[in-house]
């Protein structure tokens, strides 16, 4: 089978991991910290605000199963990208709204993506991706282990 990559941060990553894990054609789901400058952070690291990273959650999937468009589909209907270091009651440069995109096509994609969004101001930024830091164990499927079906946003 093949798959492929995508990068999201989109708030919180609890909930953004929690509807990607439920995606058809989704395999697997990790949560970590990505697009700043200090190697290995931890999660007290990034709520600083001070490493210029931001939540985001890693996703393999199928593309025989899924597109990318449908993932950027869902990326778009589980936040708000017109709102800037904030998502639900989340404030903080860690909450921003990202794409981080693996190569030329899901650039592409994306842009045209947020292309058709653009009336609502959209602040998305759409980044090449970098390191992904896995986020500590505690937080990997955080919802599941603790039998929540989404955040209390």
């Amino acid at each position: 089978m093949k798959t492929e990559k995508a990068t999201f941060a989109a708030g919180c990553f609890w909930g953004v991991e929690e509807e990607f894990r439920h995606t058809k054609g989704v395999i697997s789901t990790k949560v970590g910290y990505t697009g700043g400058t200090l190697k290995n952070p931890t999660y007290e690291d990034v709520c600083t605000g001070k490493t210029g990273h931001v939540e985001a959650v890693e996703i393999i999937y199928d593309p025989s199963k899924i597109s990318y468009e449908k993932l950027l589909d869902t990326f778009w209907e589980i936040h708000d990208p017109t709102t800037l270091n904030k998502q639900g009651p989340d404030i903080g440069t860690q909450y921003n709204s990202v794409i981080f995109y693996h190569n030329e096509e899901q650039k592409n994609t994306a842009l045209k993506s947020k292309e058709k969004l653009s009336k609502n101001k959209i602040v998305t930024q759409i980044k090449l991706a970098t390191t992904f830091y896995e986020a500590e164990e505690y937080h990997q499927q955080y919802l599941e282990k603790r039998g929540l079906a989404k955040c209390n946003s």
